[in-house]
């Protein structure tokens, strides 16, 4: 039977790298996302993908997401909690309170609620898995970056409760720290780095770079090859545990 995917923020970015991933390893996968445009593209590029747009802010639409989930799957085998929100870059006497709330809704809350919803499912499969996507800010503290380092380091107390709580049933956590990803998303990252320190794109790279040993951004296909085998029978001793993916970094 094949496996049973929910992943969240499913249409684009490391996501939609998840969701080819699972589907090519015979996997049946059903993604949500904010972004309607971005779910009818990928809905047309993975054949027999499932999809339903979800704001992860709102704790009514994620209660009618995986309900929708678990019922076109047949039930759920596998969780991705990948939902997440940069924030602004600002220092913490200068953050805006609306937009703090606003990361910890989606990055911490929101990831509670879908994970709430799905733990009923999770004990009825036979190798129920939630992965849950944290970052390097969850390891260092992130200057300028408070909310989202908070709630990447909240995500790893979250994971490694879940690990606890639900090891009785034969439920494993993970979470997965990635470094630098390339993408759009680490360009606006670098973008806002510049601008508050006033130094150039090209200097943030750099910087950015020489906090880890191999000079190189990180794949997102490797991030997803890692939950694949998270997901695994390979992996069936693996729980509660933080797992790098990052070029060896060393610092924020």
């Amino acid at each position: 039977m094949p496996q049973r995917v929910l992943i969240t923020a499913g249409a684009a970015g490391i996501g939609r790298e998840f969701a080819r991933a699972f589907t090519a390893a015979g996997a049946k996968v059903f993604v949500c996302d904010i972004d309607t445009h971005a779910l009818e593209a990928i809905a047309k590029e993975i054949p027999g993908l499932l999809t339903r747009p979800c704001d992860m802010a709102r704790r009514a639409e994620i209660e009618a997401m995986v309900g929708d989930a678990v019922a076109r799957l047949g039930g759920l085998d596998v969780l991705i909690n990948n939902a997440g929100i940069a924030g602004m870059t600002l220092p913490v006497a200068d953050y805006p309170p609306d937009d703090w709330d606003k990361v910890i809704a989606v990055n911490l809350t929101g990831m509670f609620d879908v994970t709430r919803l799905a733990i009923p499912h999770l004990k009825q499969s036979a190798a129920g898995v939630i992965i849950n996507m944290s970052s390097i800010a969850g390891r260092y503290g992130f200057a300028n970056r408070s909310p989202y380092a908070a709630t990447k380091w909240g995500v790893i107390g979250f994971t490694k409760t879940l690990a606890m709580e639900l090891g009785e049933w034969g439920i494993r956590a993970n979470a997965i720290a990635p470094g630098a990803v390339e993408g759009d998303r680490i360009e606006r990252v670098f973008a806002g780095r510049a601008q508050i320190s006033g130094k150039t794109m090209e200097e943030v790279r750099a910087e950015a770079m020489a906090a880890q040993s191999i000079k190189a951004m990180i794949d997102p296909k490797d991030i997803a090859a890692l939950a694949v085998f998270l997901a695994s029978d390979a992996a069936k001793s693996i729980s509660g545990q933080v797992l790098p993916i990052d070029n060896d970094r060393q610092r924020a």
